[in-house]
């Protein structure tokens, strides 16, 4: 509620003045640099790597750090890099890009589209950055430059994270078991932004608290009595049990969660049988879970026991036949941008862009692993907001935006870079300057 009631503060104080000029030299340092950064840029969206062959990304980020003036290690968790530039006694503050692209064909037509091809499990396939982890890493080092630029009016240690395999949600697990905290230090605070397919570039968007989910999946191998499908009399029929668990772990965010807390529970896929007229022994089903909070999470996972279990038992089946739930190894944790920091990034972005290009965002069930950062036991205060990246000719056009990881999706780079590195730049400064 104070995230929203500052909102109106500032907007209030803006109200005869949309644009509050940044720092003379900080958009000067920018403006001077959006060429590289747009070059860069389109060299990455040109070049993707799906997540854990990050190779040659981290590879050009890491030499585009050093040339900044930053010291960089290489190799922190698979092909993570951490870059960190000391300007004497104060914080340390983290800022995090990641670097992975998917595993998909780009149909953009732009003329730096993506035409790279990949051998996934035996099947070639395109590569492109439809997540906006182009914009992320040239926002990042944009911002890097700049601070570098600016060292005579901050004072402490910005640690720039280059991270792998976001996409897979493993990135910053590997990047933290590989000592990132113990070996580079903890930090004050810890920012990130991602880019957004909805917000017009030029603006960003801020929300205080929870505002992407946790992502829980799980496994339910069902079993039964095959049969010749001309004789269902036969069988205990794994595809209909398998059909009532569907119909009935629906009802668990509808009936079992309390309506004030955010939950969903997707099946995504039904796996079973060979032909037409066989009635199969056994059927799985995979899930997806998305929560902000950890007891709603572990109800839905009783519930979907308990719904796997009943059904079996109402179907006449032996306990060696009832259903083997197995929900997959923790995966990424809510994330929750702390009230305070949130405040004053959004002070920060309104001297940049003004506050009527600063969104109010609502949560959003994706899930992100940047949470983690600030889910390990020092309890760092993070913030991750969202970046505007979609052109003003394709608002004007009216047409439907193409959400993330749609083969369509593309930014307008100079708009979007120069936001984010302007806003998080300011950010950063306003923060070690505290």
């Amino acid at each position: 509620m104070r995230f929203f009631l500052l909102v109106f503060i500032f907007l209030s104080c803006a109200a005869t003045k949309t644009l509050i000029d940044p720092p003379s030299e900080m958009e000067a340092i920018i403006k001077e640099d959006l060429p590289y950064l747009v070059k860069f840029y389109k060299e990455r969206h040109q070049n993707p790597e799906i997540s854990l062959q990050e190779t040659e990304t981290a590879a050009a980020l890491a030499s585009a750090l050093r040339e900044a003036g930053l010291e960089v290690t290489e190799k922190v968790g698979g092909h993570g890099i951490v870059g960190i530039l000391k300007n004497g006694a104060g914080p340390t503050i983290l800022y995090r890009t990641d670097m992975d692209a998917l595993p998909m064909p780009e149909k953009t037509e732009l003329e730096y589209a993506s035409k790279k091809e990949i051998d996934l499990n035996g099947q070639s396939t395109g590569v492109m950055h439809s997540c906006g982890h182009d914009i992320h890493m040239t926002t990042l080092l944009g911002t890097a430059r700049a601070m570098a630029k600016m060292k005579d009016q901050w004072k402490g240690t910005l640690m720039v994270i280059g991270q792998p395999a976001e996409e897979i949600g493993q990135g910053a697990k590997m990047m933290l078991e590989a000592g990132l905290y113990e070996r580079f230090g903890v930090p004050k605070y810890g920012i990130g932004l991602h880019s957004s397919p909805t917000i017009p570039a030029g603006q960003i968007g801020l929300s205080e608290g929870y505002s992407m989910a946790s992502v829980g999946s799980v496994d339910i191998q069902v079993f039964g009595v095959g049969a010749h499908g001309a004789s269902p009399h036969m069988s205990v029929d794994p595809v209909v049990l398998a059909s009532m668990m569907v119909m009935d772990i629906q009802t668990i965010v509808s009936r079992n969660v309390k309506p004030i807390e955010a939950a969903v529970v997707t099946v995504g896929a039904i796996k079973g049988g060979t032909v037409h007229n066989i009635i199969p022994d056994e059927v799985t089903l995979k899930l997806t879970i998305r929560t902000y909070k950890k007891e709603v999470e572990d109800l839905i996972y009783k519930r979907i026991r308990e719904i796997a279990k009943g059904t079996a038992m109402g179907a006449g089946l032996s306990e060696d036949k009832y259903p083997i739930v197995t929900v997959k190894p923790a995966g990424t944790p809510a994330n929750y941008n702390h009230p305070d920091l949130t405040n004053k990034v959004l002070a920060s972005a309104a001297k940049v862009i003004g506050t009527d290009h600063v969104q109010a965002a609502e949560p959003q069930m994706v899930g992100e692993d940047f949470s983690r950062y600030g889910s390990t036991k020092h309890k760092v205060p993070t913030i991750l907001y969202w970046l505007g990246t979609v052109p003003d000719a394709r608002i004007a056009s009216g047409e439907e935006l193409p959400g993330l990881h749609s083969p369509f999706y593309y930014p307008d780079p100079s708009k979007s870079i120069e936001t984010g590195v302007g806003v998080t730049s300011q950010a950063l400064m306003d923060l070690f300057n505290e």
